[in-house]
């Protein structure tokens, strides 16, 4: 698994309080999608069950990280949702307790790696709570998340709790440069389009993902003079809609903030022309309604299972056109 220099200090703090005895048996570390903490985890995984282990490192060379290196550690346990599933229930977490609480294959360390906390439902939570409260010797727990403040008190205050900063721009723009030089202004786009990571704009910058954005920019080009904007379905109406939908906010916001006054936050640095274009022909009330109602949209897509997709793409696009033509800037019909 790769590994980012910004994760050098949060590992080596975890690892030295394990050296010193300190360390905690359940590590929930808190960090922004697309900074690397999946890594970090296997990483501490790593050296939690190599049994030479060389200060920081682990040996790779033991049996213990033999069986790493090829993925058939048997007392790793590793959650995440089945197939087609977008939660973790309490069969799975039932399963591997079970598993626990039995006599290690290796007769060495057993590590549950959970890289997003978030996907148990409550009642997995609640069956695993009991056993981070008490859990069978040489067993350790490794969690990530994103929200802290929406897990349990009761889940976080049995946890050593860790956060994991989002690098600098600066930071980040010198290794995206390190990891494949490009153009500047792009490269501080990608950083702003993803709150900063640097693992997710350099999975932008070097993917499909970034024509999609580059052809959506190009897509509300033509449709503003017109404003039929229901010229953009296609280019929103794909696999890929998440995102899509993550860049029309932006381009929205973004124009929200030049009507505002503000431009050091702009996230679309390298559309200046045509967000001020989109500026131009919204009035700030209309831009809040749209923010918002594109927001509300993409989450249901994302969250609620049998919608049909085309048709609320296209119902919120002809929304828009409505609250084009209404100069008050009225609520547009529902």
């Amino acid at each position: 698994m790769k590994w980012y220099p910004w994760l050098n200090a949060p590992y080596r703090q975890i690892v030295r309080q394990y050296q010193y005895r300190r360390g905690h048996h359940a590590i929930l570390l808190h960090a922004s999608g697309g900074c690397g903490d999946d890594s970090l985890i296997y990483a501490l995984s790593r050296w939690l069950i190599c049994r030479d282990t060389q200060e920081y490192k682990s040996c790779g060379k033991c049996h213990s990280c033999r069986l790493m290196i090829a993925g058939t550690y048997p007392d790793l346990y590793h959650m995440q949702p089945e197939t087609g599933k977008s939660g973790i229930g309490i069969e799975l977490i039932r399963q591997i307790i079970e598993k626990l609480y039995l006599h290690a294959h290796q007769g060495g360390t057993k590590v549950v790696l959970l890289p997003l906390v978030e996907t148990l439902t409550e009642a997995a939570t609640n069956a695993l709570l009991k056993t981070i409260e008490e859990p069978p010797d040489q067993t350790y727990f490794l969690l990530g998340t994103r929200e802290p403040a929406h897990l349990p008190a009761t889940l976080r205050s049995r946890c050593f709790y860790l956060h994991i900063p989002t690098p600098t721009e600066e930071y980040a723009l010198h290794w995206l440069n390190s990891q494949r030089p490009g153009h500047e202004l792009s490269m501080r786009t990608a950083l702003r389009l993803n709150a900063g990571a640097p693992v997710a704009a350099f999975k932008v910058l070097t993917t499909n993902m970034w024509t999609q954005r580059m052809q959506l920019a190009l897509g509300l080009k033509r449709t503003i003079p017109q404003q039929q904007w229901i010229q953009l379905l296609p280019l929103l109406d794909h696999d890929n809609f998440g995102d899509c939908l993550t860049w029309l906010c932006l381009f929205l916001l973004d124009a929200l903030k030049i009507n505002l006054g503000i431009k050091t936050t702009l996230a679309n640095l390298d559309q200046q022309q045509l967000i001020s274009h989109l500026a131009s022909v919204h009035t700030n009330k209309i831009l809040q309604q749209q923010l918002e109602q594109w927001i509300f949209c993409r989450h249901r897509l994302l969250t609620t299972i049998g919608l049909n997709r085309e048709l609320m793409l296209t119902r919120q696009l002809c929304l828009w056109s409505d609250s084009c033509s209404d100069k008050s800037g009225n609520e547009p019909r529902s």
